[in-house]
């Protein structure tokens, strides 16, 4: 059915049409971080209502993710972590002072109802997209609720709780031996980093904001250790980078890479606080500059994951994240925006693309290219494509392809996983509190704040894995059963969000 996009160029094989799948479960839009903090998952609810009246929903497979169980979990964090994520509530935790402090929760990243179960749904729609692509079920996975790339194996962190980036990519190290990550948030992707460092199966290569900026790591100095030595590229930038600097960098390196990694899969965490305008961030990029990120990693032809992350100017969050599934799918989408519910936000122009600031950009040619050849040179010192000798496990069974009739509901998993499907398993009381819809400032806001953190954690892959490692499923809902009704948009004065 002719939705009124056009194809993209085919000149390249960017131009061919890939099979997408697209995680997004209802619920997540009634997630409330609090009063003035700047992380709402109200984004997603608008990005999905963007993507139903663009028509972009008919094109792809669109499902609603399994919540990921504590073990899945536990395939990172540690158990201890997992437990109290699971128990704190606003109401208990005044008696958990000591748990909130060793944890890291309680700030940046408040106590909400329903906490635990924000954590499952986005960590699931990250998992469940790494799963697919294990099972040759699409070319790209998109699940714009996940990429929380700053969560630590113990502690929260930078409004993240549950690391989906991590969970994901050890899934995808069960069928790939070598997995590629990169980020494109304007914060250091730390906690992914930090997470593979010592180790050559899995590149991470984070492009953000470096100098007096949270998390203060991700030095261009900072290339990995052991076994990971070279396996991590930072690309540390200034404040006000635009599209065409960006891309003298983010080019030529991440083609390098894709020539001499030679990744079986990739996950792109596409942060959108790097936007032009954005409320806690200082580029200078636009919604198409980002996009070609997108567009050119897709260009590969490699499976890939697409996730979301940063991004606290919402309707611009809205917009980015919607053109960049139109170019997952080969769709143009056009600018002038559909009547919907939520079109207010995008007034007075209404339109999908807006136009980068006058702000300076602070990176020189010079040092743009001081740092690109600095990592160029770091990956010449990667001979060839690291052989993996792989340990024996039990194959995977292949799954089913997913009915076409979507009012099927399905629930899918890997039988060879030690995930069940749960079927005791109750929903929440209806505690989570609908989020009151808060106006955004038009000025930029204050940064994030800086702080360090420990490096080194080596997973060791959890390959052996002692019985932890399982695959999280989707199960396939109604298109119209992820519609989601008009609230009531309470509008409330924001306020000022500082870092400690």
């Amino acid at each position: 059915m002719d939705t009124g996009g056009n194809s993209l160029p085919s000149a390249a094989p960017d131009g061919v049409k890939r099979k997408v799948c697209y995680f997004y479960d209802p619920e997540v839009g009634n997630y409330y971080y609090g009063q003035g903090h700047p992380m709402k998952p109200h984004r997603i609810r608008m990005t999905h209502a963007l993507l139903a009246h663009y028509g972009l929903l008919q094109h792809m497979q669109v499902l609603k993710p399994f919540p990921a169980r504590d073990r899945d979990l536990c395939r990172f964090h540690a158990d201890d972590y997992v437990s109290f994520l699971r128990s704190i509530t606003p109401e208990t935790q005044q008696d958990q002072l000591r748990q909130l402090k060793r944890f890291n929760v309680g700030e940046d990243c408040p106590v909400f109802d329903g906490l635990y179960s924000f954590c499952q749904t986005y960590a699931g729609g990250s998992v469940g997209g790494a799963v697919k692509l294990n099972h040759n079920l699409c070319d790209i996975a998109v699940n714009w609720a996940g990429g929380l790339h700053h969560a630590k194996k113990c502690e929260a962190s930078g409004f993240c709780y549950v690391n989906d980036i991590v969970l994901a990519i050890l899934e995808l190290l069960k069928v790939h031996e070598r997995v590629l990550y990169v980020d494109i948030d304007i914060h250091h992707g730390d906690g992914v980093e930090e997470a593979f460092y010592t180790t050559d199966r899995v590149m991470t290569v984070s492009f953000h904001k470096f100098g007096d900026y949270f998390p203060g790591t991700g030095d261009v100095r900072d290339i990995g250790y052991s076994k990971g030595k070279y396996y991590s590229l930072n690309v540390p930038l200034d404040d006000g980078i635009d599209d065409e600097s960006y891309h003298f960098l983010f080019k030529p390196l991440i083609g390098k890479v894709m020539e001499v990694f030679k990744p079986g899969a990739v996950v792109l965490q596409c942060g959108a606080d790097s936007l032009s305008g954005d409320r806690l961030g200082c580029f200078n990029l636009s919604i198409k500059g980002h996009a070609e990120c997108v567009k050119f990693m897709r260009s590969f032809n490699v499976p890939l994951l697409l996730l979301g992350g940063g991004g606290y100017t919402i309707r611009n969050v809205a917009r980015c994240w919607c053109y960049e599934t139109g170019v997952a799918l080969g769709i143009e989408v056009d600018d002038k925006m559909p009547q919907h519910e939520y079109y207010e936000y995008f007034g007075p122009d209404y339109t999908l693309h807006v136009a980068p600031s006058n702000m300076e950009n602070k990176n020189s040619h010079q040092v743009l290219e001081e740092i690109r050849c600095k990592l160029l040179d770091n990956l010449s010192k990667l001979q060839h494509a690291p052989s993996v000798q792989f340990q024996e496990r039990v194959p995977d069974t292949e799954l089913p392809e997913a009915e076409e009739e979507q009012n099927e509901a399905d629930e899918r998993w890997d039988p060879d996983s030690d995930m069940d499907v749960d079927e005791e398993r109750k929903p929440l009381p209806g505690r989570v509190k609908r989020e009151i819809v808060e106006a955004e400032p038009k000025e930029s806001e204050g940064q994030k704040g800086s702080s360090g953190h420990a490096r080194g954690f080596d997973t060791t892959i959890a390959e052996n894995a002692s019985g932890k490692a399982q695959d999280a499923g989707p199960k396939q809902i109604d298109e119209a059963g992820v519609r989601v009704e008009q609230e009531n948009v309470n509008k409330a004065s924001d306020q000022m969000f500082s870092k400690s």
